[in-house]
């Protein structure tokens, strides 16, 4: 049985944890869940992205605490630690790399790919934080760090570009 599979019974998008925890349901996608998962961060990253920097600001940290408390919860719903299809923590991950990201479709992609590939990489301090934190904080402190990097990178580079 695979792990989706595994979800059968256990996941109710009717739940409200469970729909968000699930990435609004991208977190069911066959493949690449957590690719699908931070895709679905898009819209949500557009809804605020036009706010004051202490708006998005308060909003991302909202996303991140409240987080901890819906993965940890989802997870022990799912009997799974960290199970692929729980994707908020992408989707609070995206939101942290594209903290004053300037405005345009080539940000956005390239927020995307450089937060992805911190996520998938998972370059030390993250692995570490990945295998040692356990419950809702440590499903979300990797991809909060992995968004931490890619936001770093993201401003570099525009300011190489400026």
């Amino acid at each position: 049985m695979s792990e989706q599979q595994s979800l059968h019974g256990r996941a109710r998008l009717s739940q409200p944890v469970h729909f968000l925890a699930l990435g609004f349901g991208s977190g069911l996608a066959p493949r690449a869940p957590g690719t699908f998962g931070t895709l679905a961060a898009i819209p949500l990253y557009l809804l605020i992205a036009g706010l004051p920097l202490a708006a998005y600001l308060v909003l991302t940290l909202i996303a991140c605490v409240a987080g901890i408390w819906i993965c940890g919860r989802a997870a022990r719903d799912f009997g799974v630690h960290d199970h692929p299809a729980i994707v908020w923590d992408e989707i609070a991950g995206f939101l942290v790399t594209m903290i004053a990201a300037p405005a345009g479709v080539l940000w956005i992609v390239l927020g995307f790919l450089l937060f992805r590939l911190f996520d998938i990489l998972k370059p030390w301090p993250i692995n570490w934080l990945d295998r040692r934190v356990g419950g809702g904080l440590g499903i979300m402190l990797d991809d909060i760090v992995a968004g931490v990097f890619a936001a770093v990178a993201l401003q570099v580079i525009v300011l190489m570009v400026s």
